[in-house]
């Protein structure tokens, strides 16, 4: 996509988003802001199922939701937990019924894989992973002797190139170029992904490349493929500047899917109402 030409293409909804992501997709999503709730939603009306999901670094909410209405076949994270509002619940009873299949890594690790598909390149050197049970658990990670020094093992990881990256942002111009501020883990994802789909509070007049003060806080239209408008798109997670974490919503949600019956009620209610509300 290029941000000259206007190739970035506009959705009219989250749904429409969600139309682009196939079966079996490989499915980048970041964790702490720009929770693309609302396109999750989406998915799982769509029914879109066997997903690969990779976390930046970890997993909350959801992943969560996505697992518990059977969207997701593995996951590739190093941890999926609600923070304070205790842990994942669907998460939990899918790896004790042996309903997704998990890919363990550390944060540095993912953080390492998607760089590596960024710069172009087939895997990424890490340290701090020598003689952990990641290492022996993982059949693609690789250790070896530094070929720079001596008695040096190090351990290769391959590149995590996602099929598409998805997250939420507070705005972006009609060139396509998103505005992502302090959250550059949302460029590293754009760049690692083969495409990059967006949700956005609102659209603005201006280009965000052509203002200094903004433009390097900025993903150049490039790395996107569509964008749709979801007001509060991140609810109930926050989205800074914007909103804050609902956290009655999040205990909400805790409560509801610590059972099959109150996840479905739950996913009802949600799926059935603007996030707004």
């Amino acid at each position: 996509m290029n941000s000259e030409t206007g190739s970035t293409q506009f959705a009219a909804s989250a749904d429409d988003l969600a139309r682009l992501v196939p079966h079996a997709a490989k499915v980048a999503l970041f964790k702490d802001c720009g929770v693309p709730m609302a396109l999750g939603c989406a998915l799982v009306r769509h029914a879109v199922r066997e997903l690969h999901i990779v976390t930046l670094p970890t997993g909350g909410i959801l992943p969560d939701m996505l697992i518990g209405a059977g969207c997701v076949a593995t996951i590739e994270t190093a941890g999926v937990t609600l923070g304070e509002f205790g842990l994942a619940p669907r998460f939990i009873v899918a790896v004790k019924r042996g309903q997704v299949r998990i890919l363990d890594a550390t944060c540095p690790a993912l953080y390492a894989g998607l760089q590596a598909a960024e710069k172009g390149i087939p895997f990424m050197p890490l340290r701090g992973l020598i003689g952990s049970d990641i290492v022996a658990a993982r059949n693609d990670f690789r250790v070896i002797d530094n070929p720079f020094g001596e008695d040096d093992p190090i351990v290769l990881l391959p590149a995590i190139t996602p099929d598409i990256a998805l997250f939420h942002a507070p705005y972006a111009d009609r060139a396509g170029n998103v505005y992502v501020g302090r959250q550059k883990e949302l460029k590293l994802l754009a760049h690692a992904a083969r495409k990059t789909l967006v949700t956005v509070e609102r659209v603005v007049d201006f280009n965000l490349l052509e203002q200094d003060e903004i433009a390097a806080a900025s993903l150049n239209a490039l790395y996107v493929d569509a964008i749709a408008v979801a007001p509060r798109g991140a609810w109930p997670s926050n989205l800074p500047g914007h909103y804050d974490v609902d956290r009655a919503a999040l205990a909400d949600y805790a409560k509801a899917a610590a059972t099959g019956d109150g996840f479905a009620a739950w996913l009802s209610r949600t799926l059935a109402v603007d996030a707004a509300a």
